[in-house]
């Protein structure tokens, strides 16, 4: 069953066009969506007066499925404020396109932005990261008294977190309270990831802004925080700082501060999900496991399951190509273990049921899927389709190296293992052992029908009709193995094919590091495009 998370985003730019002859541009942000080949519109940012390096208060939101491709879409224009942003009385200033799961999987992309016909729109970057987890983690009422002797204020509240090479991240940007000295902030909610990278003591700067209407807003003051000190006002206890503005701490001498902010309430609930693993940094490592045995057919004939058709891919291209383009988004490396199994191969021609399909015994890795497909193709003329069809020794090669990742007791690599077969394994015993076994390990397994055969027994490896259980009645922890024929799907999209045998995934991940008691792992420190200075 297709399920969905989701996945909010913050943007920035650097060195956007400027468009305005008297100020300078007003950028606002589109986040289209593809959908059937056609580019609709999400939802838009706000519009940022008189800024050529904005950071956008906008938190995007968008539904988030590991198992497809999904194709996003950020445009940037001059606001003019007439009819509605994107209109044609706005300048486009650049776009940019990027996947959901490029950006779940690095956590923050940044990318130069293009005007029409691929032209680069000067040194214009964008900047999408991750907003923290679709989870509601903190909720805070921020307050305030600020003291004027002229005129009332319209102030809000800027909160940055520090990151580790000392530059500011925007957390969160509350809304304008006008012509208040005490306002009252509406309530908001914030990811710990996000607030401080999972870190307590990670320092927060908090700026309280006079706002005005032209974009250039009056520093009132700040004070710098940490979440470790936000906790104290859990319960019936409130927290308090004072405002600070360095000049007039210098300048005047019976200054105390520009004014008091109070955290009001805080609440925490903490709820792990598959995005946490990811966005915390753990690898999706893919393994394709290839039959070779002759039930396939001889590959020179062209009625074989494994003929390279140079017009067409094969059944068992096409299930490796649908699969892997999904999980190559979450490996940092893009290198994928290729094996193969029930083959005579060289140099002795033995039968192996666990071989390199690159012939490299010490790296089964390639280069990417296409490198998976090209050692595929260059390794059928120098093999021998033979048999039996046991999947066991590979299923129990991968646990192998599964069982040393458990050992690190961190939530750092997954592993997917996808066997393409064309008939029903024959060590059926051995197999389901070797499935009973994996099932304590961070792995899933996905097996895809390949051909005419009847799968029906094939069934049974998967738990969905009923627990799966060892010969000698020993159940699985969970429920780790999605089989398919690809023939109910021979007439659909390449999509739909890793949609059914991916959907299951953010799930079984999930259910392995709970039973573990494995957290999240704080996501690694990423090097800014640049530092973010005061708002323009």
């Amino acid at each position: 069953m297709t399920s969905s998370c989701p996945v909010e985003l913050r943007v920035s730019c650097r060195h956007l066009l400027d468009r305005d002859t008297l100020n300078k541009s007003d950028p606002c942000v589109l986040l289209l969506m593809q959908s059937q080949g056609q580019w609709v519109e999400v939802d838009r940012s706000e519009v940022i007066k008189s800024n050529l390096n904005p950071v956008f208060a906008k938190i995007f939101t968008v539904d988030y499925y590991f198992e497809e491709v999904q194709k996003l879409r950020f445009e940037v224009y001059d606001s003019h404020g007439q009819a509605g942003v994107g209109t044609h009385d706005d300048d486009f200033l650049g776009g940019m396109e990027c996947t959901v799961g490029q950006i779940v999987a690095q956590k923050r992309v940044t990318k130069p932005l293009f005007l029409k016909y691929g032209k680069f729109a000067g040194k214009s970057t964008i900047t999408v990261s991750d907003a923290g987890l679709g989870v509601p983690l903190l909720r805070l009422a921020p307050s305030s008294l600020f003291q004027d002797l002229f005129s009332k204020s319209d102030p809000f509240l800027e909160i940055y977190r520090i990151d580790d090479d000392s530059s500011e991240q925007l957390v969160y940007r509350t809304e304008v309270v006008k012509n208040n000295l005490s306002p009252i902030w509406e309530p908001f909610k914030v990811s710990l990831n996000s607030l401080c990278s999972c870190e307590e003591k990670r320092k927060l700067r908090c700026v309280v802004w006079d706002y005005d209407s032209r974009g250039k807003h009056d520093f009132i003051g700040e004070f710098f925080t940490t979440f470790e000190e936000m906790q104290k006002a859990m319960g019936e206890n409130k927290v308090q700082w004072e405002c600070m503005n360095p000049k007039y701490k210098i300048k005047k001498r019976n200054y105390k501060n520009s004014g008091v902010v109070v955290l009001l309430d805080l609440k925490i609930h903490r709820v792990y999900s598959f995005l946490d693993y990811i966005m915390g940094g753990c690898q999706i490592h893919f393994t394709v496991a290839i039959d070779f045995t002759a039930s396939n057919g001889d590959p020179r004939n062209s009625c074989s399951l494994h003929y390279i058709n140079p017009y067409q891919p094969n059944e068992y291209l096409k299930a490796l190509v649908a699969v892997g383009e999904i999980c190559q988004d979450y490996d940092s490396d893009k290198k994928f273990s290729a094996l193969g199994f029930g083959a005579r191969i060289p140099p002795k021609y033995e039968v192996s049921h666990d071989f390199a399909i690159n012939f490299n015994p010490d790296n089964d890795e390639c280069e990417g899927i296409q490198g998976v497909v090209e050692s595929y193709q260059s390794c059928l003329p120098k093999i021998q389709l033979y048999g039996p069809t046991n999947v066991a020794p590979i299923i129990t090669k991968v646990a192998r190296v599964a069982a040393d990742e458990e050992r690190t007791k961190e939530a750092s690599q997954y592993f997917i293992l996808l066997i393409l077969t064309d008939g029903v394994v024959t060590d059926m015993a051995d197999t389901r052992e070797a499935i009973v076994r994996a099932s304590y390990l961070p792995m899933s397994i996905i097996i895809v029908g390949v051909g005419n055969a009847d799968f029906t027994d094939m069934q049974i490896l998967d738990g969905d009709d009923g627990i799966l259980r060892s010969p000698r009645g020993e159940p699985v922890l969970r429920d780790i193995v999605q089989f398919v024929p690809f023939r109910d799907f021979k007439n659909a999209s390449p999509t739909a094919l890793a949609k059914c045998v991916l959907a299951e995934v953010p799930k079984q991940v999930v259910e392995y590091y709970s039973y573990k008691a494995f957290p999240p792992r704080c996501p690694q420190p990423h090097t800014p495009d640049s530092s973010l200075g005061s708002p323009q």
